[in-house]
């Protein structure tokens, strides 16, 4: 009897587990003259219960990639309607790091980071199956600091995750306008980025009354989420990027953990 029953619950079981659907698509869209396409990924059975969390996923200086998307894609089998956002525009990502830094740069201390950032937030509300009051947004490299750069204007975020990005110290009018909680996931042994510059970026937050976690994690150099980071270091003859698997399960952990804080 007890193995029938149970063989029943599986039976009843199975509809439910095939009824969950990742969806992804392209959303194209435009800021200031300039075609963008981001990556838009969610679970159709979760948007179907209503308005779910949402996470802006903002990319490395190389681009909007299959890391950035794969990243969205996660997201979405956690639960949350993902964006994969475009800072540099439609089709536009590198694997050489001058052309790199050169698209970076454009956007580094000037009001555009945060514009180009806003632009893909906007996306990603304007889906119709994010609530509002529960959005983040999560960076990587380059991406950590447009992760900053957005909560600094004021962007509705209630969260903001950087992944070895480069701090951005906040300004006291821009911890006033800030209306997020940061965790910053830190390589220990990163070299670019300056302890001086570390020690400076955490002390206005501090002052700034931003509530944040800072983890640093041992070993782990810049970029040490993306199993790609050897291969650009080895293309580019870069010192100081490396993947670390460790660093990079524990810290994705660590957002989840600080995700269920904020939205749950």
């Amino acid at each position: 009897m007890m193995k029938r029953f149970i063989l029943s619950l599986l039976v009843c079981a199975v509809p439910l587990a095939l009824s969950a659907k990742i969806v992804s698509k392209a959303v194209p869209y435009e800021h200031d003259g300039v075609k963008l396409e981001g990556y838009l990924a969610y679970d159709d059975a979760k948007t179907g219960a209503g308005l779910q969390p949402g996470v802006l996923v903002i990319h490395e200086w190389w681009g909007r990639n299959d890391f950035a998307d794969h990243q969205a894609r996660r997201l979405a089998e956690l639960g949350y309607v993902a964006l994969a956002l475009d800072m540099y525009g439609a089709g536009v990502a590198t694997t050489d790091a001058k052309e790199a830094g050169t698209l970076a740069g454009q956007f580094y201390g000037k009001p555009l980071m945060a514009q180009r950032a806003q632009a893909g937030l906007d996306q990603l509300l304007a889906t119709g199956l994010v609530d509002p009051k529960r959005v983040a947004a999560i960076g990587f490299c380059f991406g950590g600091s447009t992760a900053m750069a957005l909560a600094y204007s004021g962007a509705p975020l209630a969260g903001v995750v950087s992944f070895h990005g480069g701090p951005i110290p906040a300004s006291a009018e821009a911890a006033a306008r800030n209306q997020a909680m940061f965790l910053i996931c830190h390589g220990a042994a990163d070299p670019l980025v300056p302890k001086e510059a570390l020690d400076r970026f955490l002390l206005s937050l501090e002052e700034g009354g931003i509530d944040y976690l800072f983890i640093a994690y041992q070993g782990a150099k810049h970029a040490f989420t993306n199993p790609e980071a050897d291969r650009y270091a080895a293309l580019n003859q870069i010192n100081g990027i490396a993947y670390n698997a460790a660093a990079a399960r524990r810290s994705w952990q660590h957002m989840q953990d600080f995700f269920n804080e904020l939205f749950h």
